[in-house]
């Protein structure tokens, strides 16, 4: 009987620091801007009008808005319930899994990548993309959704590493693994429960543990060891069945029982084992939406970031506001060459070693974009590429770690592409704020750099 690994800091697999206090520091910031003037506008405006009102009837165990799933909803009533029915209070849920997930996303690109620029670039260019911020001032079900996914990431990211897999360091206590994918697959089950959207990163997450515990035991031993071994990546101590209960079985339950309140309506309640025909009756109402929006758009134009949506553009709250949901103009369309070299550095073998942080934030991407582009529901938004925007942040703060590291005049590009974003987040900030814009109904044309953004 062998001892259990001894608990241990896990230190990076490059060798540098971690930028912690960075982390905390860009997400306070983040927050002070994110909660300044929350209540503004002091009314309803875009999507709120669902979701709100689906927290409302929900308080009273009623149906309403049952095309999506039930966690971001309950999470805008339970805001009611304990403050108050306020336009602060229904953006309260998106505002702090907002903030939670800036500080997640920092903390699963440094344990994915170990390198202190990486990490860096990750936190402001994610503050800076424009729709992160916009998603954490809106009572919608996308920023909940978001948030959980990103800790859940990070709880992986961190396990895999401080399990001492591969490149990344020393074991530090099973314990601690356990709690990390335990934490992992709750949040997993919640982030699916607020929006679909989630479930190809979901099921990369597993099907790459997976895929990579089979791998090392064909290597050292056949498939039929895979079950009960605990000595191949990408979690040594951690067997095949219970890593597929933490990343498979575990989302599963966790999602299932956000719906627990269906089943207590006063009216229309559903018995936990009729899931399966809601969920298809749930797939009906999305694809029965087919009248034309003005707003809405397709992938490819998400990626080249051609078609924004206009939350708001009115007088509100004594002053011509607006608030504009697109891209940053830098660093949505610098993510695609970023994107690139991701790609290839992820699956390049030879003299360097392979990427898994890069190939992980490229399929992410792909995967989570390629949803959007094989599903049939009729109509989409801008909005449904917030999490492949956050993946590409991810790519492309990689891509400038490396040039950063460049003995050339190249090196400058890291920290002047970060410049550039912030700049940039600056120059919006009005139109994405909701601030107070000069008077008269032009005011936007400030800010219409395409034609597609009006």
């Amino acid at each position: 009987m062998t001892d259990a690994p001894t608990p241990s800091p896990a230190p990076s697999p490059t060798g540098e620091q971690d930028p912690l206090g960075w982390c905390i520091a860009v997400t306070l910031v983040f927050a002070a801007l994110v909660w300044w003037r929350l209540g503004i506008p002091s009314k309803i405006y875009f999507d709120e009008v669902h979701y709100v009102q689906a927290a409302r009837q929900l308080l009273k165990l009623l149906p309403a808005n049952a095309e999506h799933p039930m966690v971001g909803k309950e999470a805008i009533a339970a805001a009611i319930a304990l403050w108050g029915d306020s336009p602060m209070v229904w953006r309260i849920p998106s505002a702090v899994m907002g903030c939670l997930g800036l500080f997640a996303f920092s903390r699963a690109m440094w344990f994915a990548s170990g390198r202190t620029f990486a990490t860096q670039a990750a936190s402001v260019l994610l503050f800076t993309d424009f729709a992160w911020f916009v998603q954490s001032r809106i009572a919608m079900l996308d920023m909940v959704m978001a948030g959980f996914s990103m800790i859940g990431l990070w709880q992986v990211a961190a396990a895999v590493r401080q399990s001492g897999s591969g490149a990344f360091g020393r074991g530090e206590g099973l314990g601690l693994i356990r709690a990390r994918l335990a934490v992992a697959g709750v949040c997993f089950g919640l982030a699916m429960g607020a929006k679909w959207s989630v479930l190809p990163a979901v099921a990369l997450v597993g099907a790459g543990f997976v895929v990579l515990r089979l791998r090392g035991a064909a290597k050292s031993g056949g498939y039929l060891k895979s079950l009960d071994a605990t000595d191949t990546p990408p979690l040594p101590g951690i067997t095949l069945i219970e890593g597929m209960f933490w990343l498979g079985s575990l989302p599963l339950a966790v999602y299932c029982l956000t719906f627990l309140p269906i089943m207590f309506y006063h009216k229309g309640a559903v018995s936990l084992l009729d899931l399966a025909p809601y969920h298809r009756e749930m797939v009906r109402l999305q694809a029965s939406v087919v009248k034309h929006h003005p707003y809405q758009s397709v992938w490819w134009q998400w990626i080249v970031n051609w078609r924004a949506i206009w939350y708001l553009y009115e007088v509100v709250d004594g002053a011509q506001r607006g608030i504009l949901l697109v891209g940053n103009p830098f660093s949505m369309l610098a993510g695609l060459p970023a994107l690139g070299w991701c790609a290839w550095a992820g699956w390049r073998r030879g003299i360097r070693q392979w990427r898994p942080d890069a190939l992980a934030c490229a399929l992410l991407y792909v995967l989570c974009l390629g949803l959007w582009a094989v599903d049939g529901k009729p109509v989409q938004f801008y909005y449904h590429y917030l999490l492949p925007g956050t993946f590409l942040m991810g790519c492309l703060a990689l891509a400038l770690d490396e040039l950063s590291r460049l003995k050339s005049r190249w090196r400058w590009a890291g920290p002047g592409g970060l410049v550039l974003a912030a700049a940039l987040f600056g120059v919006f900030f009005p139109i994405i704020a909701a601030l107070k814009l000069n008077e008269g109904s032009s005011s936007f044309e400030t800010w219409m750099w395409l034609r597609g953004w009006r």
